[in-house]
């Protein structure tokens, strides 16, 4: 798609390498300029650049998946997979490795620099309206998203922000940024952006291969990679203020997604055990649910993918399908499958199973077949078998993961943002609210019975602003849940739901120190007596107890929803980093990926000891990554 329109492009150059970085950069890659004068200053230039841009994002959509999810503990890797893969998974990339290759990213942001560089952002049209800032604000959060993924995976890098253009200018030394060096200019880049240009995209109408003429699902929401910046910087350093200026960036996204006075809930996606009666169906063999993530449209999962070719021929075809999903392509032999670890995590989960009045409930048992215990979003997402060999007649297992099997790769989508939205107030300090979103649903009307009597008045105050109105975000009762049938403004319910039964009836998912309220009465000489209902505020021990807790649950959550989705080895990383030994946080949760009894195996078969924090990030040719 994009790189048919890529071809268009009517002048080319060339990127040249750093000398102190070497043939750190790739001396032939591609760079839009335009001939005679380097200015972007009518939009044939501006839309050829940005769709430049695009194109290069292209190259990097299967690692971004792979990078994140191949040295996670959800997946294992099968005989089948390439050597490259493989060296993945066991943590010994060399230089060489097809997925070690630094110099796709610095195309990206090369490209950027040089649109941010030359753009006139101060035209006007006849209207008085700006021509270029939403391109230009959308090219600086591709910018800010790419180097956040660089530094996530080499842990510190050569930092430029200016266009290289020339062999002299590539010849000079780059300073290395680190994750929170990255993270605060990037915060910094965007912010001024925040309050006109935050919720504009480009607006390029219908583009073959994406339905409805999404064009706006291609780029990164500004609040959202403002909350990602922030949620790292936090977990790196603690700040209470960065935490919540992380909540408010994903707060903003939310609120603001579909216009003002709008809402963009968590909706009523869910797959549960069906009951026919108020009595249990004691077989077991009944699931419902109704989701998917490639839906398009202004209250659907998906928020920006980066776009593959239908075809292979047309050069960015995403090989994600052949690597996850057994189809005739790959001879249904896939690379990646579930990991031991992964199937007792779903399996752990306690199931909490309403009945069709709503008034039962009870729990799914542990042993039933085909991963159906637990949590059903495993049993939503994937699936196995065996096939026979055409030739030898041989039987042989094939699996089916279905968040792969798409043509585009999804980057960001609803119940992720949530997610880093409950995460992000945890780490401020009111798991309360962030065990909302996990448990009944976060709004206005439970802040107010379950979360701000908890806290200081300031703290009370402050949450506040994350403001979810019950007409835009009503609770889903437990009978709309049972039934499957809810009232127009009932959208919201909490998120562990969406897989393991009703939530808030699941004696075995409560936040500790619940504390009823203690009736005291005012008997002052000449007044009646009354009655003031007291809530003891938490106490500080108490609310580091439950943000311990809450932050188990949210890793868990994460591992639940967004599993096989690229997104996991990052998470463990920046869990991590909020532990008193990161190092040993992070090689624990990775070497039970074949179970926790197999650990010690796990363990001798990772080449790097990731007890030092170093060994997390790749390195290459002696010019990035930490030596």
């Amino acid at each position: 798609m994009i790189t048919k329109i890529y071809k268009f492009i009517f002048a080319i150059c060339v990127v040249c390498g750093m000398a102190s970085c070497s043939d750190f950069f790739d001396q032939e890659s591609e760079h839009v300029i335009f001939a005679e004068e380097n200015h972007l200053d009518n939009s044939n230039d501006s839309i050829y650049s940005v769709i430049g841009v695009l194109n290069k994002l292209q190259a990097i959509a299967d690692r971004t998946v792979l990078l994140g999810e191949v040295r996670g503990d959800l997946v294992d890797i099968t005989a089948t997979a390439n050597s490259d893969l493989r060296d993945m998974s066991l943590f010994d990339m060399g230089d060489d490795n097809r997925y070690n290759q630094p110099r796709d990213y610095y195309a990206i942001i090369n490209n950027c620099n040089y649109f941010i560089e030359n753009v006139d952002t101060a035209m006007k049209n006849n209207r008085n309206e700006y021509i270029f800032m939403r391109e230009y604000t959308a090219i600086k959060a591709i910018r800010a998203w790419t180097y956040l993924q660089l530094v996530l995976n080499y842990g510190s890098v050569p930092f430029v922000t200016k266009p290289i253009l020339s062999k002299l200018e590539a010849e000079q030394n780059f300073p290395k940024y680190d994750l929170q060096a990255i993270c605060q200019y990037f915060i910094n880049d965007l912010m001024p952006l925040t309050d006109r240009w935050a919720n504009e995209y480009p607006q390029y109408g219908n583009i073959r291969d994406l339905r409805d003429g999404a064009s706006r699902l291609l780029f990164f929401p500004v609040n959202v990679v403002l909350g990602d910046l922030n949620l790292w910087l936090a977990s790196i350093t603690g700040s209470k203020a960065t935490y919540q200026e992380a909540a408010m960036r994903y707060y903003k996204y939310i609120s603001q997604r579909n216009g003002d006075n709008s809402s963009y809930p968590i909706g009523m996606s869910y797959y549960a055990w069906e009951s026919g009666s108020s009595t249990w169906d004691s077989t077991w063999g009944i699931i419902s649910g109704d989701w998917s993530d490639e839906e398009y449209g202004p209250n659907t999962e998906l928020i920006t993918i980066i776009a593959g070719d239908s075809i292979r021929a047309e050069g960015n075809y995403s090989e994600l399908r052949n690597l996850f999903y057994s189809r005739e392509e790959n001879d249904y032999h896939v690379s990646i499958v579930p990991s031991e670890n992964l199937f007792d995590l779903y399996e752990s989960q306690d199931n909490c199973v309403v009945g069709a009045s709503g008034t039962t409930y009870s729990y799914a048992p542990k042993d039933l077949t085909r991963h159906r215990s637990g949590d059903l979003r495993l049993y939503y997402s994937y699936d196995e078998g065996e096939r026979t060999d055409r030739l030898t007649g041989d039987r042989f297992e094939v699996s089916y993961i279905d968040k792969q099997a798409f043509q585009h790769i999804h980057i960001y989508r609803r119940a992720m943002v949530y997610l880093r939205l409950a995460e992000a107030l945890n780490g401020a300090g009111y798991p309360r609210a962030a065990f909302s979103i996990l448990s009944t649903g976060m709004n206005n009307e439970v802040c107010r019975s379950d979360v701000y009597p908890y806290y200081s008045e300031s703290d009370s105050l402050w949450l506040s602003q994350i403001d979810f109105p019950e007409t835009r975000y009503g609770l889903v009762t437990v009978q709309e849940y049972a039934s499957r049938n809810s009232t127009e403004n009932h959208n919201t319910m909490g998120l562990h739901s969406r897989g393991s039964g009703w939530t808030p009836y699941n004696e075995f998912y409560q936040l500790p120190g619940t504390q009823k309220p203690v009736i005291e009465v005012d008997e002052e000489e000449g007044d009646e007596p009354a009655e003031e209902i007291v809530i003891p505020k938490d106490s500080e021990e108490l609310i580091q107890e439950q943000q311990a807790f809450v932050d188990s649950l949210l890793l868990n959550e994460n591992g639940l929803e967004l599993a096989f989705e690229g997104t996991r080895f990052y998470d463990i990383m920046r869990f991590a980093f909020r532990q008193p030994n990161p190092g040993a946080f992070l090689s624990n949760q990775v070497c039970n990926r074949r179970g926790k009894e197999n650990s010690d195996l796990m363990r001798g078969e990772i080449k790097k000891d990731l007890n030092d924090q170093r060994n997390w990030y790749l390195r290459w040719n002696g010019q990035i990554g930490l030596y």
